[in-house]
């Protein structure tokens, strides 16, 4: 139940926006300039994609950015990062905002501030050829496993279950190593895992042999540190989407299963007054 886990990070963030309001300058930049820049994974369907007729951005971290963009009254501009410089690109200013599938860790809230309502919740799936021997996920200990960058399945892969971790600049690099033998499996988020075995025929000989997801973890907003301002405007309208219903429909309208905790934040938000 993601919105218990985050009861008290929310009512840090509050105490935070109370007692440092105006420290940081970021929304009013945003305003003045009336564009957000937010940036984004495109690493594949559902979460984001290059559409080749338009050449424009879409899918699921890009229909946030636009509602985000939409709920602050300014243009989007989004920006295309990867796992292993996203972080970088919002702590440079490249970018204001990151919606980049990038859960929320204790590691990750220490260096970076964040909209304290999870958008949803979300875990890491594991990908190999058919016919393999993973039954459970301790099965990985001493293979070799691929993930992105920066990912934050690779700790718990490392020291709960032993396996040998090669990471690459972001996902496509990583199923590419796993289909040429660079690895024995390959572990990204899940519905993006799931959406591409299901339709993809060039992932006819792979399988996804765990029904249990590694970690799930709540999906999060993120803002450079110290920006209390922009961290609660943001948040303020990621509460909306899931009182309004807009989220559900928005993740079910990308291919993807709402999570229970969707349905519970639903629930409980229409119960607080806007």
């Amino acid at each position: 139940m993601i919105y218990r886990l985050f009861s008290t990070a929310a009512i840090t963030a509050l105490a935070l926006t109370g007692s440092l309001a105006h420290a940081d300058a970021t929304l009013d930049k945003i305003k003045q300039r009336g564009q957000v820049t937010i940036g984004v994974i495109l690493s594949g369907p559902p979460f984001g994609t290059i559409n080749p007729a338009t050449q424009k951005p879409e899918g699921f971290n890009v229909d946030l950015a636009q509602a985000v963009a939409t709920g602050l009254g300014v243009k989007l501009d989004a920006v295309q990062v990867q796992p292993s410089n996203r972080v970088q690109f919002l702590q440079s200013g490249k970018v204001d905002v990151l919606i980049a599938n990038m859960s929320w860790t204790q590691e990750r809230s220490e260096i970076l501030d964040f909209a304290p309502t999870p958008f949803e919740e979300i875990g890491g799936a594991l990908l190999t050829r058919k016919g393999g021997s993973f039954k459970q996920w301790d099965d990985v200990r001493g293979k070799t496993v691929c993930v992105s960058q920066g990912s934050n399945y690779t700790k718990p892969l490392i020291e709960e279950y032993g396996a040998k971790i090669k990471a690459f600049r972001g996902q496509p690099e990583s199923l590419l190593a796993l289909r040429g033998g660079g690895c024995d499996a390959a572990v990204h988020v899940s519905p993006t895992l799931r959406l591409m075995v299901a339709t993809g025929s060039d992932w006819k000989d792979y399988e996804l042999p765990l029904a249990q997801d590694l970690i799930p973890s709540p999906q999060v907003i993120w803002v450079r540190k110290g920006e209390n301002d922009a961290s609660a405007a943001i948040d303020r309208i990621i509460q909306q989407w899931h009182r309004s219903g807009w989220l559900i429909e928005t993740v079910k309208k990308n291919g993807l299963s709402p999570s229970q905790s969707l349905f519970e934040l639903q629930a409980k938000y229409r119960k607080t007054p806007s």
